[in-house]
């Protein structure tokens, strides 16, 4: 189906956000009023200008508070009604949005309602123009699609139809399945934003808080099919008013926006891209960093043991169980502390996965290599961490650890590290909503509940993504504030089958994060302790969470550069992070 994005939904001016709405791929916008009147282009040069950049203008809005009203206001009404016609005809656009009305002065009538939408209809028919109304969710007596479509039929006027738009339909809880009761040719456009699920006025809900489908929580396949079912054959556009949206890089939020669209149509099963191929284990994390005797050191005491050097580049290979971290000291990577730069993942069939990143409009990464070089596929995350599609000694595949020569292990060993439990991602402010899509879209990972983590300076908001087995967990975070950078920090969750020898071997290395004794005297009132359990996890800086499926029991380094270590024993049905003593672990941090 035809795409299209509302100007309202990306940031800059109006010549700006329709060129990110073309590089992105749309095929249309919706042209907000306020960026008309606030563009120094006349009419005609809006309409030549997405001309050129291969966009039609589907729909001009909003026409605010038109039926219900009293003889005089529904006259001042019209007059305001044809000059927006006029400025419609010099622009292209060929039909208008009108929303119910939310003036104090309209009256419950829609005997009156219908008469009134039936002059404007009269008036935009002269102008060869489309009226397309809208129920607003906080509409003062129209609020629901049902009642819009009633009036809509009753008039019975080839100019007037009605617009669709998923929030005011959604955030009521109204059924979408009605919606394959109106006639397709009577659906003259159709508006999408998800949101997550929250309790509030609804105003303010929709003003602030949408986001693009697959996003938030509601089920916009199902609307779309319903939709689709009932015969309209219009675009799907876009009308997502969003605080952050609104301030991040317009051509990344329209970009982001099409993938929202391509992962929708998807699911609705009006498009068949590449299946989504789910990663099955983290093949490895990749560190950067310009000394490595810090992190050496820190592996070492964890129980890794260097086994193996890049025969072309500067990167160690450092394993334990099935657990694996690079060390890169490469000068390329312009980075000035430790950091986590990339994530191996485990895929049954790494073209396929690349595949699916492209039809999702991921950006693949170009691959540098001597000659010698093993060539991976490799992805974009938003917040430019490095996804490698990667198939580790599975035969007939290109397998990554050819690039490594063996070294003799001359230090750690002797650890009880498994794998990878997860990998927590802090996300810039602006893109945590864009990791979320992406991540489910691109990667095949399934979100899990949004929540809220405590901090000494505010809240994180955070949402883990993972498989549905568990083998690939990744917990994306966002800071309290924008400018928080410097608890930015990432982390590595390494799978142990013995935390107290794990922790023992860390507080003796000195690398152990200690843990207030007053958090072990409120876990001995939330939980029931064998003998001697809760003072050995006060002894090691263990912190313990149990719910109906099983304990989670964890301990953290000490923090180097921009990242730290989780050591992480989880009975196999807990699928938590124990986020509940998250705020402990933070201002343990901060106290450092």
């Amino acid at each position: 189906m035809r795409t299209s994005i509302a100007t309202v939904s990306i940031s800059g001016t109006l010549t700006e956000k329709l060129n990110a709405a073309a590089r992105a791929g749309f095929d249309g916008v919706e042209i907000f009023e306020n960026d008309l009147l606030a563009s120094p282009l006349t009419p005609e040069q809006i309409k030549d200008r997405a001309a050129d950049l291969g966009l039609a203008i589907y729909l001009y809005q909003p026409m605010r508070d038109i039926e219900g009203l009293p003889a005089d206001a529904f006259a001042q009404s019209l007059r305001r009604a044809e000059h927006k016609f006029r400025v419609m005809r010099r622009l292209g656009a060929e039909t208008v949005l009108v929303c119910s009305s939310v003036s104090p002065q309209a009256v419950d009538d829609d005997a009156l309602a219908a008469d009134q939408l039936r002059q404007l209809a009269d008036l935009a028919s002269e102008y060869e123009i489309r009226v397309a109304y809208e129920a607003l969710a906080w509409g003062r007596h129209v609020n629901t699609y049902d009642h819009a479509w009633r009036i809509v039929e009753s008039v019975d006027h080839p100019s007037l139809g009605v617009c669709l738009d998923s929030f005011h339909i959604l955030a009521r809880g109204s059924d979408s399945k009605g919606i394959e009761s109106i006639p397709g040719e009577k659906i003259f456009f159709l508006q999408l934003a998800d949101a997550p699920l929250m309790t509030m006025d609804v105003l303010q809900w929709s003003r602030h808080y949408r986001c693009f489908p697959g996003q938030g929580e509601f089920d916009l396949a199902a609307f779309v099919q319903s939709t689709v079912r009932a015969g309209y054959q219009g675009p799907l556009s876009l009308e997502v008013f969003n605080d952050i949206f609104r301030q991040a890089d317009s051509g990344r939020t329209a970009a982001d926006a099409m993938r929202s669209l391509v992962a929708l149509q998807e699911a609705a099963g009006i498009t068949d891209p590449p299946a989504p191929v789910e990663p099955t284990a983290v093949a490895f994390v990749e560190l950067v960093t310009p000394d490595t005797e810090r992190v050496s050191t820190m592996l070492g005491a964890l129980g890794f043991t260097r086994a193996g050097k890049h025969t072309s580049k500067p990167v160690d290979l450092w394993e334990q169980g099935g657990a694996r971290i690079l060390v890169n000291t490469a000068p390329a990577t312009g980075r000035g502390s430790l950091s986590l730069a990339a994530v191996g993942l485990e895929s049954p069939d790494p073209a396929a996965a690349s595949k699916r990143a492209e039809s999702m409009e991921a950006p693949v990464l170009p691959r540098r290599s001597s000659g010698r070089d093993i060539l991976i596929d490799a992805v974009a995350a938003p917040d430019g961490t490095e996804l490698f599609f990667c198939a580790t000694d599975r035969p007939n595949l290109p397998n990554w650890l050819n690039d490594f020569q063996q070294v003799p292990h001359c230090s750690g060993g002797g650890g009880c590290v498994v794998g990878v439990d997860h990998v927590a991602l802090t996300q810039p402010w602006h893109q945590y909503d864009e990791a979320i899509l992406f991540y489910r879209s691109v990667i095949g990972l399934q979100p899990h509940d949004s929540v809220d983590v405590r901090d000494p300076y505010g809240l994180r908001r955070s949402r883990a993504v993972s498989t549905v087995d568990g083998g690939v967990r990744i917990a994306l975070s966002i800071a309290p504030a924008p400018t928080d950078s410097g608890t930015a920090s990432q982390h590595i969750a390494l799978a142990t089958d013995d935390i107290i020898s794990a922790s023992r071997r860390l507080r003796d290395t000195g690398r152990l994060l200690p843990v207030p004794d007053n958090y072990y005297d409120d876990l001995a009132a939330r939980f029931e302790f064998g003998p001697g359990e809760l003072e050995t996890y006060r002894e090691l800086g263990i912190l313990y969470d149990r719910d109906e499926s099983g304990q989670f029991r964890h301990c953290y380094t000490s923090t180097i550069g921009n990242v730290f270590f989780e050591l992480v024993q989880r009975d196999e049905g807990y699928r938590g992070f124990g986020e509940q003593s998250a705020h402990i672990r933070l201002t343990a941090q901060l106290a450092r």
